[in-house]
């Protein structure tokens, strides 16, 4: 078993935060993980973007051409990586700030979801990130519900742990939005 996915967005919309959750549940299900995370430190809302490998066995490197998965939570980002998802690939889409209309891959699963929207009637706009945690983790099987429940103890520091049933109802959230 082998699931890579990149997630890109703006500084702000939780996009570290997003894989770095995704590796702490992978590492509590006994699996090797890498993490490469990158943004740009010149303002607040620059890019910010990371790769996540989930995998049984050895993780050959952190860097993925063609990731199976990509999240995009900005047009930004759909527009600069959605040509980068491989074929059978699934992009999970932000569609409260994307617009997919002039972005046309028929080799691809596109998921639109309104995380926006969704962040919001849950009372907190910067859980954008954990609703497309949700959503990846129930399309992909990558990572239980029950492992992103507990890697947010050590995710997120000590301060914000009040904040944990708010960001697991937001995952719950995203992973609703998928069929099946």
């Amino acid at each position: 078993m082998r699931h890579d996915v990149f997630i890109a967005g703006f500084g702000g919309q939780g996009v570290l935060l997003a894989g770095n959750l995704l590796s702490y549940a992978a590492i509590i299900e006994g699996k090797n993980v890498s993490f490469f995370p990158a943004y740009g430190v010149e303002k607040r809302g620059g890019a910010a973007m990371c790769t996540v490998v989930i995998a049984d066995g050895n993780v050959g490197s952190p860097v993925v051409g063609a990731p199976s998965v990509v999240i995009v939570l900005n047009q930004t980002s759909l527009d600069k990586y959605g040509s980068k998802v491989k074929p059978g690939g699934v992009c999970i889409v932000n569609s409260s700030l994307v617009d997919t209309a002039h972005f046309s891959r028929g080799d691809i699963e596109v998921i639109p979801i309104a995380m926006n929207e969704i962040a919001m009637s849950l009372g907190d706009a910067r859980m954008v990130n954990m609703v497309a945690v949700g959503a990846y983790a129930a399309k992909t099987g990558a990572v239980t519900l029950a492992s992103l429940a507990e890697a947010l103890k050590e995710a997120l520091p000590e301060r914000n742990h009040r904040f944990i049933p708010a960001n697991l109802m937001a995952i719950e959230a995203g992973a609703e939005k998928i069929p099946g």
